[in-house]
């Protein structure tokens, strides 16, 4: 098949800004969203400057109890998204023939390092049963499409820095096939 594929909404959460019209402002005047690094004390790296995503609150769109669940890189890609759909209206679209893809270069490493630490200080018996829903890579597509009720194609890419350009190609190659009319990416 050879279906038109256009993009009809954005989400962004970035180092620049919390929504696409602020990131986008910033990114055509220039300016840089890299700063001292604050999540963590960078006296212990040798890298003091990072590219972070600062003052984001996921309680703004996602419900208190279900962020707490989700790593930090589910969050930011859940707001996005959500950001996108709300943007391009499509969250009545067929559940069937909407679908997901997320890129993702690691997963939850703050959940890992963070449920190491508990284990070794408390024991294994105390880590999260979250863990592993917390931690893998493509947690951030399937909350999404639990949340929208997606049920069309949903995966992530892990293509180092190129996986969120590789979700959205994919996406593009799944609407343009016919193997969905919706994706999120």
């Amino acid at each position: 098949m050879n279906n038109r594929v256009v993009v009809t909404g954005m989400g962004m959460v970035t180092p620049l800004g919390l929504d696409t019209p602020s990131t986008w402002q910033k990114l055509i005047n220039g300016e840089s969203g890299i700063d001292i690094i604050t999540q963590y004390d960078p006296a212990i790296t040798e890298t003091k400057i990072a590219a972070e995503v600062k003052g984001f609150d996921p309680t703004q769109y996602i419900d208190r109890k279900e962020a707490r669940h989700m790593d930090r890189f589910v969050q930011l890609g859940v707001v996005s998204a959500l950001q996108a759909v709300d943007q391009a209206g499509t969250r009545n679209v067929s559940a069937d023939d909407t679908g997901v893809i997320i890129g993702c270069g690691l997963g939850g490493l703050n959940t890992l390092l963070n449920q190491y630490d508990v284990m070794k200080e408390k024991g294994a018996d105390r880590i999260s049963p979250f863990l592993i829903p917390m931690m893998i890579p493509d947690m951030a597509s399937g909350q999404v499409s639990i949340m929208l009720g997606a049920k069309g194609p949903n995966f992530c890419t892990a293509s180092a820095c190129a996986s969120g350009s590789d979700a959205i190609g994919t996406a593009y190659e799944i609407i343009k096939r016919g193997d969905a009319s919706v994706m999120i990416a």
